[in-house]
């Protein structure tokens, strides 16, 4: 095998390992709003106004997502995405 033939099959398997252990390291894991500090979330927002990890401008925005283990976002003081996109439907009626 030449280097060419070695760096094309070592990118390969770690296309394919990162593939398939991505939705793993997901698995227990749930979107956690209002809890991210300030240029900590983890993707993008609920008002579409970005869609890139550490882009809040504001801590514990709750159109902001942090991923957490699954069953402790709440005890951590944060909204799942169906609590946290029925306040954001209000205050963007109410502003």
């Amino acid at each position: 095998m030449n280097k060419r033939q070695t760096i094309a099959a070592a990118a390969l398997a770690m296309a394919l390992t990162t593939a398939i252990t991505a939705p793993v390291q997901a698995a227990g894991k749930e979107k956690c709003y209002g809890i991210a500090a300030a240029g900590q979330n983890d993707c993008g927002n609920l008002a579409g106004t970005h869609s890139c990890a550490g882009q809040s401008t504001v801590d514990k925005d709750p159109g902001e997502w942090k991923l957490v283990a699954k069953g402790s976002c709440e005890t951590m003081g944060g909204m799942l995405k169906a609590e946290a996109k029925e306040r954001y439907e209000a205050a963007k009626k109410q502003g």
